[in-house]
């Protein structure tokens, strides 16, 4: 899935290139496979949770995207209708009343720091003021929010798939942060200090390990802000 999402963002960046060159040729040429590269990526059967909500996010930025086109969004309307039914069943149609009871299972016990889908609401951590950023058991983006993108200079679009080291650099990854990542993915919360090569400030970095309904950690939610601005305010 991470496969086609970067497949996607460069093939976006590439038609932008064109465009910007004015080559008309080259953005037909790239144009014509943009669809059936959307289809692949709405079609395709997601093994996770993770991949299920990399889909809905995807399908989103597309209606996000066309918000001005009406035949568009009643196109990506369709689609996620459509991904909504494959992924958690046929929706119940207006006419049809539903049974009184369902035939549910017991609910399970609740278990502690299993966040069950609450951080992966992108509204919620868009309001975030802090860097804020999803990562997969692999150290890859699934999510950035808008703070986060703008300091990294980076499209959300464009950080999807794209690997932790290629900001903070092969050093500081192998040194300290893929150990707290690690601990992180083996259910720890996580809470450190580092300073960026080059910068003169200190980050504080604050994981949290997210979890499905089974309690499986499927990633880390990652927050950053200054830590000699924490400092500043404590003292």
């Amino acid at each position: 899935m991470l496969e086609l999402l970067q497949a996607f963002s460069s093939r976006c960046s590439q038609i932008e290139e064109a465009i910007r060159l004015g080559d008309d040729r080259r953005v037909a040429t790239l144009d014509g496979g943009f669809e059936l590269l959307v289809e692949v990526i709405v079609d395709h059967h997601a093994a996770n949770l993770m991949e299920v909500y990399m889909q809905l996010q995807f399908v989103g930025y597309l209606l996000q995207q066309d918000a001005g086109d009406a035949a568009s969004v009643s196109h990506h309307s369709t689609r996620l209708i459509s991904l909504l039914e494959r992924c958690f069943g046929a929706l119940p149609r207006a006419d049809v009343a539903l049974p009184r009871e369902l035939p549910l299972p017991a609910p399970k016990a609740y278990v502690t720091n299993v966040d069950n889908g609450n951080f992966l609401n992108s509204a919620i951590l868009e309001t975030f003021p802090d860097r804020v950023a999803v990562l997969t058991r692999d150290y890859r983006y699934l999510y950035s929010n808008p703070v986060n993108c703008a300091y990294l200079g980076r499209s959300p679009i464009d950080m999807i798939g794209r690997h932790v080291m290629e900001f903070i650099g092969e050093e500081q990854f192998v040194a300290q942060a893929r150990a707290k990542f690690d601990a992180c993915f083996a259910g720890q919360h996580v809470e450190y200090n580092y300073e960026q090569r080059g910068e003169s400030r200190r980050t504080r970095c604050r994981m949290s390990p997210l979890r499905d309904l089974c309690g499986q950690v499927l990633g880390a939610l990652v927050v950053l802000e200054s830590a000699d601005a924490i400092s500043t305010i404590a003292a």
